[in-house]
């Protein structure tokens, strides 16, 4: 199988130990991850701001990028959702390429048949389902399948786990107050599970929460599925 990663512009300029942790975790299962260069942005900003026109070039260069492989490999939830959903609509030529991103979890769990990747994080940990991942996506449960599998977690579930973060890319932007009562409710939720982590499919969320965190001494700190699934005995996160 002939494997992308796409990273997003998110995890390539704020969070790179995301796609690294991405490709340790391929490569343990028996596959190399190809990053091709000519990768940019998806375009969900630009559609989600009335840019539609702008967003048409990164639409047809994304698929022309991707389009030689049989699976491209997403750490974003979020972005995975504006391809498979918005790419075939905007631009009719990128539906082919759209059909074969794969957010992690259902990479890992629909096409390589795997809920036990052999990771090791010995921490209580709870897990946010983003927006996009719950609603456009529908991943379901495949995230906690393969956190359930993990040697030495403690699962704690997150109240009201189905509650948007406040996040919203740009409506963090445009309405800030109520993005940031928002968090607030979330952050509350994170602390009542007494987890020292809270993961999710999208670094996007956790930046919004982990922010909140951070500014109020929870002692959580936010780490990425993928990068608990990376962890090892030998090599921890």
């Amino acid at each position: 199988m002939k494997v992308a990663l796409f990273l997003t512009c998110v995890n390539d300029t704020l969070y790179p130990d995301t796609g690294k942790a991405m490709v340790r975790l391929l490569r343990r299962l028996g596959h190399d991850a190809e990053f091709p260069a000519g990768q940019t942005c998806c375009g969900q900003m630009h559609l989600n701001t009335g840019y539609r026109r702008q967003a048409l070039p990164l639409v047809k260069g994304f698929a022309e990028t991707f389009e030689p492989y049989d699976a491209v490999v997403t750490p974003s939830a979020s972005c995975a959702a504006m391809i498979r959903d918005w790419h075939p609509r905007l631009v009719p030529g990128a539906a082919g390429a759209a059909s074969r991103v794969y957010e992690l979890s259902e990479f890992l769990v629909d096409v390589l048949g795997v809920t036990d990747v052999g990771a090791y994080f010995p921490h209580r940990v709870t897990y946010h389902p983003t927006c996009h991942s719950l609603r456009m996506l529908r991943v379901g449960d495949r995230p906690l399948r393969l956190l359930r599998e993990v040697r030495g977690i403690e699962l704690a579930d997150l109240p009201d786990a189905g509650e948007c973060c406040g996040f919203g890319g740009t409506f963090a932007l445009k309405n800030p107050e109520v993005s940031a009562a928002m968090c607030a409710d979330k952050v509350a939720a994170v602390r009542a599970t007494g987890a020292r982590a809270l993961c999710a499919a999208d670094n996007s969320c956790l930046m919004h929460i982990g922010g909140a965190l951070t500014r109020t001494r929870a002692g959580v700190r936010t780490v990425h599925l993928a990068e608990i699934l990376a962890s090892t005995r030998e090599a921890p996160r």
